[in-house]
């Protein structure tokens, strides 16, 4: 039997690889990446890019294992280095992912961007922040689309210009202590009033506390630190009343029902009194009721103490009674049923002995 002869095949194999493409100079470069791994490397979380790239080789085609060429590298990157033009077309290409990862992702940033947004704004008629839940139905009734190619900070910032358009929505003020020499401070007051920014409290003579637009936040810090040398500090990033709403907020008088007139009143107040003298009288009634409930007519006695009423019934005099009611005999007292019991154990001794 002949025997094939195996031989090396000088080829990797690439199995479950995320492509990272970028076109440049009219001509397409890839890279093998590990899954997952792209997004993390873009994000900071992950430094090394031994975990990411599968190979440090650029390839025309990754899945048919085109390399290439060097002079199309020189030509397009200016070296043919292959470390480093992978590092470039990881940092500025395009990851390939397929449909059902793609829409995954897209669903995490949707989610990631309303939080964002949710932080950073609040319901200006409400002085309430928004929801999570209402934040993404805003989102889709604008029909907002995911730029997976940016950031979802820098999407949320203009996200919250385009709701604003449409809805009652505001930007969370900063809250901010600005101080500055003592003969500077009216310079700063004057600043901050042509920012519309709210003065909270001053803190002796050349601290200020203040709300201001976050938009203006560069502005200001500038003008406290370098024209006027003070100290610039950021107390709170998002300002809301919190607590429960208060009914008193909404204007629904209509719901409120008309006070009543004056006679209508009085005669309402009379039916009530009857209504309770009738409670009074019906509650009272079932004392002497109780009374007769205490007194058992198969023996015919009587008992003040409700605990001795339950308890007579468990005993033996009431249990005999009964066996006498059953039948049509009278009720003995308590000696005389004792006594009768006596009797019959006798009776029941004697039928034990035959003579």
């Amino acid at each position: 039997m002949s025997r094939t002869l195996v031989q090396p095949i000088g080829q990797k194999r690439l199995t479950n690889v995320a492509v990272v493409r970028l076109k440049k100079h009219g001509m397409r470069f890839e890279i093998a990446c590990y899954p997952n791994t792209v997004l993390s490397w873009r994000s900071g979380v992950e430094k090394d890019p031994d975990e990411v790239l599968q190979s440090h080789t650029v390839y025309t085609n990754v899945s048919k294992g085109v390399l290439a060429k060097s002079k199309d590298l020189i030509s397009a990157f200016g070296t043919d280095d292959h470390s480093k033009i992978c590092l470039d077309i990881l940092k500025k290409g395009e990851l390939q992912v397929a449909g059902k990862e793609r829409e995954s992702l897209l669903s995490s940033q949707f989610r990631d961007i309303a939080t964002i947004v949710m932080h950073k704004t609040y319901n200006p008629e409400t002085q309430r922040p928004y929801t999570i839940s209402m934040i993404e139905r805003l989102m889709r009734e604008i029909h907002f689309a995911v730029d997976p190619h940016s950031t979802s900070k820098k999407q949320a910032l203009e996200l919250i210009q385009e709701l604003q358009k449409h809805f009652p929505i505001k930007r969370c003020p900063l809250r901010i202590r600005a101080t500055a020499p003592d003969d500077q401070v009216p310079e700063l007051l004057g600043k901050l009033n042509e920012w519309n920014a709210t003065v909270i409290s001053k803190e002796g003579s050349s601290a200020v506390i203040f709300e201001l637009e976050p938009g203006l936040y560069k502005d200001c810090h500038d003008f406290v630190m370098n024209k006027m040398h003070g100290r610039f500090e950021v107390l709170a990033h998002s300002l809301y009343v919190e607590g429960d709403t208060q009914v008193e907020q909404y204007n629904d008088y209509e719901d409120i029902p008309e006070a009543l007139p004056k006679e209508t009143y009085d005669s309402v107040l009379k039916l009530n009194e009857k209504l309770q003298k009738q409670t009074i009288s019906s509650t009272s009634r079932p004392t002497e009721g109780q009374q007769k409930q205490n007194k058992c007519s198969t023996c015919n006695v009587s008992f003040d103490d409700t605990k001795l009423y339950r308890e007579h019934h468990k005993s033996e005099w009431h249990k005999h009674n009964i066996k006498r009611k059953t039948r049509q005999l009278p009720p003995l007292t308590e000696e005389e049923c004792m006594a009768d019991m006596e009797l019959g154990d006798s009776k029941s001794d004697l039928k034990d002995y035959s003579f």
